[in-house]
């Protein structure tokens, strides 16, 4: 299986990274392969709505890093979403990838990928992340895919939060498993 794992921390180390890395270990562990994009370490601009990928054989007006990942993104057999919450939602920096996916929308809708959401924050409130899984959600149903599993990290803004948790395990773990299918 090959898998996309988006990262959308602006933390070269932090919580997030340590999810993404334990998922990937699990994952290359089983045999599969794996293309990482660390977004907020990339030059991605914002989709500015001009529709111009709609209509020939660019799927964007800007030559960005997107161009890197649109192959890689039509090839996969799941796509990981690993962000951090940013008030309810992912990360800007996620947000702006998965805005852009519009410019092969129609290489991605009903293209039955799995899909998987990773996400940490500093809170304990048990309805805290239901913005973010709510949104990820509607985008895996509007695209056709099949949802694979959410891990929310609760109290683990740092990576040393992290760290103290079971959490990168069951990272591990959700990468490992997929050689089985969807938990």
């Amino acid at each position: 299986m090959h898998i996309v794992v988006l990262t959308g921390s602006p933390h070269k180390n932090g919580a997030t990274a340590l999810l993404a890395d334990n998922f990937i270990d699990g994952a290359t562990s089983a045999g599969n392969t794996v293309f990482r994009f660390d977004a907020a370490f990339e030059c991605v601009h914002p989709c500015i709505g001009c529709d111009t990928c709609q209509g020939g054989a660019n799927p964007c007006v800007f030559q960005d890093d997107m161009q890197r990942l649109y192959p890689e993104l039509k090839k996969a057999d799941m796509v990981v979403f690993v962000s951090p919450l940013y008030y309810h939602s992912m990360s800007s920096q996620i947000r702006m990838v998965i805005d852009r996916f519009h410019g092969i929308n129609n290489d991605l809708v009903g293209s039955k990928k799995r899909t998987m959401l990773f996400m940490s924050g500093a809170s304990v409130v048990p309805t805290v992340f239901d913005g973010a899984i709510k949104t990820y959600r509607e985008t895996a149903k509007y695209l056709g895919w099949q949802d694979c599993g959410v891990l929310p990290c609760f109290h683990c803004k740092t990576r040393e939060d992290m760290e103290r948790t079971n959490y990168p395990a069951e990272a591990f773990k959700m990468g490992r498993i997929l050689v089985d299918g969807p938990r």
